[in-house]
């Protein structure tokens, strides 16, 4: 249960849930927002998981190297985060298949692409090539447990990047 196998795994399932909304007849808004609630969720759920169990492990790595990477990278990703909420707020404040909830959602898309490629490339590898299996296998069931905990959702909240890093160094 390795904690970048499963955010790896998380991001594929996102792109499936998006592709999955492009294969939809728009007409059919029945559809659209069943497909649509879940990938909300989901996108939410991953999110905090991440804040709750991954970025404090990734700013410890920082810390132990003596590299600020990974503080700039959990400041980009907390920002990234927010903007996928905001997107998925402003299509809950539309009517499902609208030109305002499509904004919301492709809002969303784009900030979780943008989001899922520096992560995969940045502080999954990090994590990847210095944090020993043990503490990856470790991290990795609590946030299957956490996701699993909050499969219907969580708050959608923003954070303020600086806070999240202060408390979380």
């Amino acid at each position: 249960m390795d904690i970048t196998e499963l955010i790896l795994s998380d991001h594929h399932e996102q792109r499936r849930m998006f592709a999955v909304l492009d294969e939809i007849d728009r007409s059919d808004t029945r559809s659209l927002g069943i497909v649509w609630k879940r990938l909300a969720a989901m996108l939410e759920v991953h999110a905090e998981a991440e804040e709750e169990l991954f970025y404090p492990e990734l700013l410890k790595l920082g810390k132990a190297r003596h590299d600020d990477a990974e503080a700039e990278e959990t400041d980009d990703a907390i920002g990234d985060h927010n903007d996928i909420r905001d997107g998925i707020l402003k299509a809950a404040d539309a009517e499902v298949g609208s030109d305002d909830w499509w904004e919301g959602v492709n809002a969303a898309r784009e900030a979780n692409d943008e989001h899922m490629g520096e992560e995969e490339h940045e502080g999954l590898k990090d994590f990847r090539l210095h944090v020993d299996l043990e503490t990856r296998h470790r991290i990795g069931l609590a946030f299957a447990v956490f996701e699993a905990e909050h499969v219907d959702g969580v708050p959608v909240v923003d954070k303020d990047p600086q806070t999240y890093i202060e408390e979380n160094s």
